[in-house]
């Protein structure tokens, strides 16, 4: 009897990493998408009702950016003691409160305070759940057909959920209409807050099957940045560049009349590309050790973010928009992976903060230096066409990072 061809079931395994890859992915959109990326749709509303420039809109993302980098600095330390499932769980919570808080205040220095707040907590959940990511891709028996740079595009790509989340709930109520003692961009932000408690639930069902937190000497590892000098110098640029693009596209496309369907159409377009990019760049990501995936991720984000610059039709939008989404998470992951391809593992924490750290930095510059920019031009075209150059030049560098001697198990 000839041996049967019929494919084989579904494996187990595969289906297990998946389901946790996906609930560590909440831990992205809550930290990313619905922290900082719900910003760009509700600054429309907030600068009509608050009489914002361009540079105190921005410093508004600059303090979230600030509060980002204490978090980035912090959470080893947290890390260290708590272990990094309860850092994640904890922050997501505090995420959920800074969120809520938003809707109560209205001042600009209560606002830059709760920004700063979303920050650190957004930070806290970024940093540990991506080190979490790192730890369920090196699981022996991921499953058929699973590979680790498809575990953490997974878990960046999370993301996506959370703009696309963004898209369906912040435009309706963050109408320029005043409801009471709240403005609609009030109500917008307590919404999100509700949807960042209910993104922790999977999160805290499904982290325990996350191999555990090493012996807390190995936590200590330090990290060499010197061979790392142009992944990170590339990873800075990315951080200055694409929050230019994050924090004002929305305002730029409001203001070229595009109306607030076809806006919120665009938004949510960005964030499907996030959540299929894992599939479009686990590969590049699992084959190249070197710096080569974070050059041509952010050269790519460079066209993405001068098209609009360059033609104000809505086809143009739409792909940078489709273009967009379909990369900036991907950067992040790329230096995950590089951590992961060129530390021990007792390491992956102290690098992929150091990463974190510059990322920060780098978004703590570009807001204010956007608005800056278009302030003193008159319009935004200027700004986000010195962040397409920043990207471009955070291409060039990453072209220059070698990968390292193969670390030792």
């Amino acid at each position: 009897m000839a041996p049967s061809t019929a494919p084989a079931g579904p494996d187990p395994a595969a289906r297990d990493t998946m389901v946790t890859a996906f609930a560590l992915a909440m831990g992205a959109a809550v930290s990313l998408g619905l922290a900082r990326f719900s910003y760009a749709l509700i600054l429309p509303a907030m600068r009509a009702d608050l009489g914002w420039n361009y540079f105190t809109a921005g410093a508004m993302n600059t303090a979230n950016a600030a509060g980002y980098l204490a978090g980035a600095l912090c959470t080893p330390w947290l890390m260290a003691r708590v272990g990094a499932r309860r850092a994640l769980l904890g922050g997501s919570l505090c995420a959920a409160l800074a969120l809520a808080l938003h809707g109560f205040v209205r001042t600009d220095a209560a606002l830059y305070g709760v920004r700063f707040l979303a920050g650190v907590a957004s930070a806290a959940v970024f940093v540990s759940g991506g080190l979490m990511a790192a730890r369920l891709s090196a699981r022996p028996g991921l499953g058929r057909g699973i590979t680790a740079g498809l575990v953490l595009g997974v878990y960046y790509g999370g993301t996506g959920l959370g703009i696309v989340a963004c898209a369906v709930l912040v435009p309706p109520l963050a109408a320029p209409a005043i409801d009471g003692a709240r403005a609609g961009w009030q109500w917008a932000w307590l919404a999100l807050a509700a949807t960042a408690l209910l993104a922790t639930v999977p999160m805290a069902m499904r982290s325990r099957a996350v191999p555990g937190d090493p012996p807390a000497q190995s936590v200590r590892s330090r990290f060499d940045w010197r061979p790392f000098a142009f992944g990170l110098s590339g990873y800075f640029m990315f951080g200055l560049g694409y929050i230019g693009y994050m924090t004002f596209i929305v305002t730029l496309l409001r203001e070229q009349q595009l109306s607030t369907v076809t806006v919120a159409a665009f938004y949510a377009l960005l964030g499907i590309g996030v959540i299929v990019s894992p599939w479009l760049w686990a590969g590049l990501l699992q084959r190249h050790r070197s710096g080569r995936p974070l050059a041509v991720l952010n050269a790519l984000l460079a066209v993405a973010t001068v098209l609009p610059v360059l033609f104000t039709h809505p086809v143009a939008a739409f792909g940078s928009g489709m273009l967009f989404g379909a990369v900036f998470l991907s950067v992040v992951a790329s230096t995950t992976a590089l951590v992961r391809h060129n530390l021990p593992p007792a390491a992956w924490p102290a690098g992929i903060s150091a990463f974190t750290v510059v990322f920060a930095f780098g978004q703590i510059v570009g807001p204010s230096l956007v608005g800056r920019l278009s302030d003193a031009s008159g319009g935004l075209h200027m700004g986000l066409a010195v962040s397409a150059g920043g990207l471009l030049l955070g291409a060039v560098l990453a072209t220059r990072q070698r990968a390292q001697p193969v670390p030792a198990a």
